[in-house]
């Protein structure tokens, strides 16, 4: 009996438990980096432009945080200011130098993988008159130097690479793209926010002008970032005020924050020490990926001194990354199809698209991204689960064809529609007919309002976002769950005439639960 009870539990254990395979998104605050701000909080309250002493006690320790952040970038102390946010930093730098150089000169020539915070900031300044050129890149995302050498120019003065991208990991020489930009007087920025704590950073080696960073990224807090400007090298400030930061970044700092990201740069060469084990780990996951699936693609680069020893892109022909993720989800996985900026417009990756992918390939693809706390054994569940999946032996979620949903289904009592669509999507087109419209971020806040007794139909823009909250929605207890596959979009090409005469009526916006 007493065995069979053991079996019991662990099949229970097996059957789900918490895998967290999306550090590049963000990673948990470690114990120690949470013991030095609590620290920061509790004593270094004083405002750190006051003369007093304890306001100058909180200005000697940003100052030691500095240090730390500078060392892990092999940067001078004064070369570094602290900002809200890698996204601030990169907006800080685009707009300043457009500001100093243009109209003398115009060109900016950028990545076509570049993290979000950089692409948007690109497109506005096109807006005014900044002329923004892509630099191709190959299928692993490596930026091919000869076309950079063909499109830096004397009229470039800005070159924007990132060190690692954040979706397939690829490492970019990032020496070679800075020895392009000064054969023409070219500056260069480079988000370094996926490096840190991850491969040695050298900014001085590298000659670079700017470069962006983020605590969060490296078992640090949210909400604080770092910005290098190479001394000498030109910047206007993004934020007016206070003389903070040498007068670079208004506002009174934020000091707990600002000790969490020097105290997790204090842990940099440890876990630039876990880097073997973490690459072991990935080397595994791909080959027990590769025997579930043998026509995989794996989309990081093979050499492992141009990928991240934790970041893995993989495209699984035939599996729909949201049906996937969903179930990984409710078996208490979690990664992601891309970036964490730029989630939940269910819309596919535009790095993947850089590298070649096609827009249903991208929406076959998954990132897993490993941290210092992935063990063999998360790998062995993550894969028995994908396997599970991938043979069709987990699937829970009911999918409705776009031709399949008509007059009866919409207007059925016993039918409950779910709108998840992003704010944005609402107001560009009306949805279906009868629907309930709740926040995707939030779903949790609308459990009670969700009749369990009815069939729930979810849907969303494109059937992907719909997916994950349909799986949610089912580990919450929920036994009748249907998702539209190809969501509202692909409902409207197959019933057109459907759409045209009901869209938008009826229409019902729930209000999110906030008793705790």
């Amino acid at each position: 009996m007493e065995i069979q009870y053991f079996e019991f539990v662990k099949h229970l254990l097996h059957f789900k438990r918490t895998v967290y395979l999306d550090n590049n998104a963000t990673t948990p605050v470690s114990k120690r980096v949470r013991r030095k701000m609590n620290q920061a909080l509790a004593n270094h309250y004083g405002n750190p432009s006051s003369f007093y002493g304890i306001g100058r006690k909180s200005a000697e320790t940003i100052e030691q945080a500095r240090q730390h952040v500078a060392k892990a970038v092999h940067a001078a102390p004064s070369e570094v200011h602290f900002t809200g946010c890698a996204t601030e930093s990169n907006n800080a730098v685009l707009k300043s130098a457009a500001a100093h150089f243009y109209p003398r000169k115009k060109k900016i020539v950028s990545t076509p993988i570049e993290h979000p915070s950089v692409m948007n900031t690109l497109a506005y300044l096109k807006t005014q008159g900044i002329v923004v050129e892509y630099c191709l890149v190959d299928d692993k995302g490596r930026i091919l130097l000869a076309e950079l050498e063909k499109q830096v120019d004397d009229d470039t003065f800005l070159v924007c690479c990132m060190l690692a991208n954040n979706e397939t990991g690829v490492i970019q020489d990032l020496a070679a793209v800075t020895k392009i930009a000064r054969e023409h007087g070219a500056l260069v920025l480079s988000d370094c926010v996926q490096a840190l704590g991850k491969i040695p950073i050298d900014l001085h080696a590298w000659d670079v002008d700017y470069a962006s960073f983020s605590a969060h990224k490296l078992y640090g807090p949210k909400g604080i970032g770092a910005l290098y400007v190479k001394q000498g090298s030109p910047f206007t400030p993004l934020l007016h005020g206070g003389h903070q930061e040498s007068g670079l970044r208004a506002g009174t700092e934020s000091i707990h924050n600002i000790v969490g990201f020097g105290a997790a740069c204090e842990d940099i060469e440890k876990l630039l020490a876990e880097t073997g084990k973490i690459r072991a780990l990935k080397r595994d996951l791909v080959q027990r990926l590769k025997k579930i699936k043998p026509d995989c693609v794996i989309n990081s680069p093979d050499n492992e001194t141009e990928c991240l020893a934790n970041t893995l892109s993989v495209t699984f022909p035939g599996v729909e990354n949201a049906g996937l993720m969903g179930m990984l989800d409710y078996r208490g996985i979690a990664v992601s199809a891309g970036s964490a900026c730029s989630t939940g417009e269910d819309m596919p990756s535009h790095v993947l698209k850089a590298i070649g992918l096609s827009a249903q390939a991208a929406r076959e693809t998954i990132r897993i991204s490993l941290g210092h706390e992935t063990s063999a054994s998360d790998i062995r569940y993550t894969t028995k689960v994908v396997e599970d999946y991938v043979k069709g032996r987990a699937s829970f979620v009911n999918m409705l064809a776009p031709a399949q949903l008509n007059e009866n289904i919409l207007f059925d009592e016993n039918t409950f529609i779910l709108d998840v669509r992003p704010p944005n999507d609402r107001e560009r087109q009306k949805g279906l007919p009868n629907a309930h419209e709740v926040s995707p971020l939030h779903v949790e806040r609308y459990l009670n309002q969700i009749p369990r007794e009815k069939q729930i139909l979810v849907y969303c823009p494109g059937g992907g976002l719909s997916v994950m909250i349909s799986y949610y929605l089912k580990s919450k207890g929920f036994k009748r769950i249907t998702n539209l596959r190809g969501g509202l979009d692909g409902w409207r090409k197959r019933r057109g005439d459907l759409y045209e005469k009901y869209a938008g009526q009826n229409v019902t916006v729930l209000e999110p639960d906030t008793a705790e």
